[in-house]
């Protein structure tokens, strides 16, 4: 069988016997189309025999096998990308798809677009590192970006529920993996490149080409939202062909932020825009914090400005969304010490929301870090590195340590700190007792940062997920405290 004959059969207006589309060989039906696609952590094409046995009736493949209905492809990603959407009826072309990338900030810049677009009383689907969100149902997500077939189901679901606008956020490892194939984005954003998932690129050359890609794929009508204050953006304007839009904090840009206040309540700036000539300046009052998080905004606006907005209406969006689950999440506990709780888990993020807490702390800055297992190892010392340098106690702690030794990275973190025996500095491998330490340590004018988690509400423990909390688990201790 040919690919377009394989194409012709899963557009099919008969719902009944167009076959289904499966990338688990363990999910396969009889009947279905397995596509065998490389993943993170394994090879679709290792489990062939697998999806035949369970009844897969076709096969699409980058390697020659034996089989008697064998669809063989040049690459099985983009492949399956054009399936999926075929199969769905082409739902992408039916919505205005933004999409964002960047090492830190995606979440944030997502739930600011959606917020902007609600306010102008359309409805977004959402898909990204907390959850897939279509409209007519919201899920936990499982990866930050999910594969293609996945995509293209809850596109569908998303225009059934009467959205007209998509906001998604690309990771690094989904584009690598071209698993937004086939999507032409009105507007894409980048916020900015910092050292992390070096297990899976191997070098910071290719972790920024994996996100060039997005922008690559951009048409000459579609529009690049680059951070102007960002290095690699600039390297990224060169490869794209679409408008570039530029966007800088308190730096003359096509978008620009001048911060008016901050405080531990929130944050005031005014944003100007040369994309209009029409009310080209608004004030938007957020109680996020953070220079960074202004930074989120632009890119935010960015996008909504590309996808048709006025800048009034995206300064209201802006505005109206009061938080993002586990992004610099305040909890409101009535006590005389602030405790945060942050998604931080790279040395840049870390430094990040330390500096923007730092000025607001009238006493001790504290903090509660670990690193995940299995994952970039390089980034381990520089995030005690920068504890050290910004907090005034520090409790070293686990953070989903998968299969590997907590012992193991635990030293690896303890190894960037310059003065590792100091007594500010705590080890406690137990996240819980960790938590409990951090804020039994806490006193007046005192704020408590437990970092890397955010919105999990899970700790990965060899191959099992058990249930975890940080925000929960400060609650529950906040309240004995009272």
């Amino acid at each position: 069988m040919t690919f377009d004959e394989l194409l012709n059969l899963v557009s099919s207006k008969d719902a009944q016997n167009r076959p289904r589309l499966c990338s688990d060989s363990r999910l396969v039906q009889k009947g279905d189309i397995f596509i065998a696609l490389k993943g993170t952590a394994c090879d679709g094409h290792d489990f062939i025999d697998q999806a035949i046995k369970n009844g897969a009736k076709y096969i699409v493949s980058q390697k020659n096998i034996t089989s008697h209905e064998l669809v063989t492809v040049d690459n099985s990603a983009i492949a399956a990308a054009t399936l999926a959407q075929v199969s769905a009826g082409y739902p992408a072309s039916k919505l205005t798809n933004l999409a964002v990338t960047g090492t830190n900030g995606k979440t944030t810049v997502a739930f600011l677009v959606r917020s902007c677009i609600q306010t102008a009383n359309e409805k977004c689907g959402l898909i990204g590192t907390v959850f897939y969100d279509t409209g007519r149902q919201s899920c936990d997500a499982d990866l930050t970006t999910p594969d293609c077939l996945a995509i293209a189901q809850m596109q569908e679901q998303m225009l059934k529920a009467g959205a007209k606008y998509m906001v998604i956020e690309a990771s690094s490892h989904a584009l690598d993996q071209n698993r937004l194939a086939n999507i032409d984005f009105k507007a894409a954003a980048f916020t900015n490149l910092a050292g992390d998932h070096l297990d899976y690129h191997k070098t910071k050359t290719d972790y920024l080409a994996a996100k060039t890609k997005l922008f690559q794929t951009l048409s000459p009508d579609a529009t690049a939202v680059l951070n102007k204050q960002s290095k690699e953006a600039k390297l990224i304007a060169e490869k794209t062909n679409a408008k570039i839009l530029w966007y800088a904090v308190d730096s003359p840009a096509d978008l620009t932020a001048h911060i008016e206040s901050m405080n531990i309540t929130g944050t005031t700036f005014t944003i100007e825009t040369r994309a209009t000539n029409n009310k080209p300046r608004a004030t938007i009052k957020t109680p996020l914090l953070g220079r960074y998080n202004i930074s989120n905004h632009l890119a935010a606006a960015g996008l909504c400005l590309a996808a048709g907005l006025d800048l009034k209406t995206t300064a209201k969006g802006l505005t109206a969304l009061k938080t993002i689950p586990g992004r610099l999440e305040k909890l409101d506990w009535g006590g005389d010490f602030s405790v945060i709780i942050d998604y931080a888990h790279t040395d840049d993020a870390l430094k990040n929301v330390l500096e923007t807490l730092k000025p607001l702390c009238t006493a001790k800055l504290i903090v509660v870090f670990g690193c995940g297992g299995d994952r970039d190892r390089t980034k381990r010392p520089r995030m005690a590195k920068v504890a050290e340098q910004l907090a005034d106690f520090i409790v070293v702690t686990t953070d989903n340590p998968r299969t590997e030794q907590t012992k193991d990275r635990i030293t690896e973190i303890v190894a960037g700190f310059e003065n590792p025996n100091s007594p500010n500095i705590k080890i406690e491998p137990d996240r819980k007792k960790a938590i409990h330490l951090a804020l039994n340590s806490a006193n007046k004018g005192d704020i408590v940062l437990i970092a890397g988690k955010g919105h999990e509400t899970y700790q990965l423990i060899g191959t099992k997920k058990f249930d975890f909390c940080d925000k929960k688990v400060a609650e529950e201790y906040l309240t004995k405290r009272k």
